[in-house]
């Protein structure tokens, strides 16, 4: 069992946190942005920015290429539709996209927003751990949580109209 701290300061153990989060055992706040018969979209639970999207895999798995066929179809439908979404209705202009093969549970991809106040924690991808390490400790106010809590509403509307 691990324990992890979610960005709500809710501390939850569990044995992997996307198998918790795609059954339906944890919730994450905003609830399930899209959801497909291989795929749960939802904000990530840790940090705390508007619009940064984790897509997970429902099926307990760890490598790109264990995805069936079916499953990698719909990964690149998912994918477009919410980065669309990004776009179209928060105005998001650029987004970073991470997969790691060596995490303690399973496969999932984030989808990271950038913003202009990034920037004053580096340029390109060494900054992406910064940014979040700084919203996880310094985001939580409640108007930074009511515009991510917001933005997972309009989202969720738009992806599921």
């Amino acid at each position: 069992m691990r324990k992890i701290t979610l960005s709500n300061g809710n501390t939850v153990e569990v044995e992997c946190l996307s198998c918790a989060l795609t059954s339906g055992m944890i919730e994450p706040d905003g609830g399930v942005v899209l959801e497909t018969e291989y795929f749960h979209a939802h904000q990530d639970v840790a940090y705390p920015i508007r619009g940064l999207i984790i897509l997970a895999s429902k099926r307990h798995i760890k490598c790109f290429d264990e995805l069936t066929e079916e499953e990698k179809i719909d990964y690149i439908k998912v994918l477009s539709k919410i980065r669309k979404a990004q776009r179209d209705v928060l105005g998001i202009e650029y987004v970073y996209y991470f997969y790691n093969e060596d995490t303690t549970h399973h496969f999932h991809t984030w989808m990271v927003p950038r913003y202009e106040w990034m920037y004053e924690l580096g340029r390109s991808v060494e900054s992406v751990r910064p940014v979040l390490l700084h919203a996880r400790n310094e985001m939580n106010s409640k108007q930074n949580i009511q515009e991510v809590m917001g933005a997972i509403d309009i989202l969720t509307k738009e992806l599921n109209k």
